[in-house]
């Protein structure tokens, strides 16, 4: 089943773009031209991820992002922004989205993207991964701190596997990026140090010890203190 894609963006020729482009790579697509369409259209037809420009006309991307977080809604959000300020783009990760793109951008990019994301939301096969007291469930994508149950955006997930596969070991930045993100980022890109600290607010959100540590210049690594 070809996975149904929402492009939100008020320039039509920006959607036209994209909708050939994502067409040609076998998705479905529908478009919205404002954020109140696209809230209707992904309450219509949920879709298996969103491609959200920041600037729309009434309700902003940022905003859609958030009332659909707000809903409980997981959906994989790509953020197109024409800003490329690093505070602009922290706000749309905290906001909700999983990942962001800087207008202009070649289409090709958006594409290995679009399948990253999606290729971190599908199911796998059940597994539940342990380290101290922190487990993850694949096929629930619910981890538990001790009895304590934690909810994860797909980002969030994709890390959290990531370092319980590894523990103890010293992962680089460059290692995170590539496995958790599925293509390089730019060398100023602080995407991977934004969700490590919401991985971190979720696992220490009652006090609990850390088990995420930075190491200076180098990266992370997963380990009882």
């Amino acid at each position: 089943m070809k996975a149904h894609l929402l492009v939100v963006d008020d320039d039509p020729r920006i959607t036209e773009l994209l909708r050939r482009v994502l067409a040609y790579e076998g998705y479905s697509v529908s478009v919205a031209a404002s954020g109140d369409e696209a809230l209707q259209k992904a309450l219509e037809r949920p879709p298996s991820l969103i491609v959200l420009d920041l600037m729309l006309p009434g309700v902003n991307g940022l905003e859609v992002a958030r009332r659909l977080r707000a809903a409980g809604d997981n959906v994989p959000i790509l953020m197109l922004t024409a800003r490329d300020a690093v505070s602009d783009r922290v706000k749309g990760l905290e906001a909700g989205a999983d990942d962001y793109l800087v207008k202009p951008f070649a289409p090709d990019e958006l594409v290995a993207r679009v399948k990253a994301l999606l290729r971190r939301s599908m199911p796998e096969r059940a597994e539940i991964l342990r380290y101290a007291d922190v487990e993850l469930d694949t096929s629930t994508r619910i981890a538990h701190r001790g009895t304590r149950e934690i909810e994860l955006s797909p980002t969030e997930y994709e890390l959290l596997q990531f370092f319980l596969r590894r523990p103890r070991q010293v992962l680089t930045r460059d290692i995170i990026m590539e496995r958790v993100w599925g293509i390089d980022f730019e060398g100023s890109s602080n995407v991977m140090e934004v969700y490590v600290g919401y991985l971190r607010a979720k696992l220490e959100a009652e006090g609990e010890s850390r088990l995420i540590h930075t190491i200076r210049g180098v990266g992370y690594v997963f380990k009882e203190s």
